[in-house]
């Protein structure tokens, strides 16, 4: 019975000390980054804009929603709500120049995690260079750790920009 005590013990101070360990290493890395990921597709731009700009409809292609909602506000100003597998976040979209360029920021800030993605659709021969650059803050120690050593940071725009390739027909490879 001793024996079970102690290993019973001695693994609950196993896994403080490794979160403590992940916790303080989050803690040195820096709150903030930036990272951008990008796609060629053989759509124009205005086709790839309307795609993407179509919020309500994002759960038709996107692997990682099951629902999203659109509410204008008074201002003008669009919001939207994405319900998926990892939970409800808020966003707000802050510039909008159709078929150029949207910047989307998140309105929530309890999440451990906010920021912005900008999303420019540049022309490039026939079709459209898609290009989201996250400007990204993590305030969790804890998600700091795993986003930049078990996922990484540009996980999220990857499978974005995956899932928007496939709803094309396409085959492209976030660079």
């Amino acid at each position: 019975m001793k024996l079970l005590i102690i290993i019973a013990v001695s693994l609950v101070a196993l896994i403080i000390a490794v979160v403590a360990i992940i916790a303080l290493i989050g803690a040195s890395l820096p709150k903030e980054h930036v990272a951008s990921r990008s796609i060629l597709l053989h759509k124009n731009p205005a086709e790839v804009y309307g795609v993407v700009h179509d919020f309500t409809s994002a759960p038709r292609w996107r692997t990682d929603l099951k629902q999203v909602d659109v509410k204008i506000q008074p201002d003008g100003r669009v919001h939207f709500r994405e319900d998926g597998k990892q939970g409800a976040v808020n966003f707000e979209v802050v510039e909008d120049v159709p078929a150029q360029r949207m910047v989307t920021r998140i309105l929530d800030t309890d999440l451990g995690y906010s920021g912005s993605w900008t999303y420019v659709f540049a022309p490039e021969g026939a079709g459209t260079r898609l290009t989201v650059t996250e400007n990204g803050v993590v305030s969790n120690v804890i998600f700091r750790f795993l986003s930049k050593y078990a996922f990484g940071h540009t996980a999220t725009i990857d499978t974005y920009l995956t899932s928007l390739s496939k709803h094309f027909g396409e085959a492209a490879q976030p660079e």
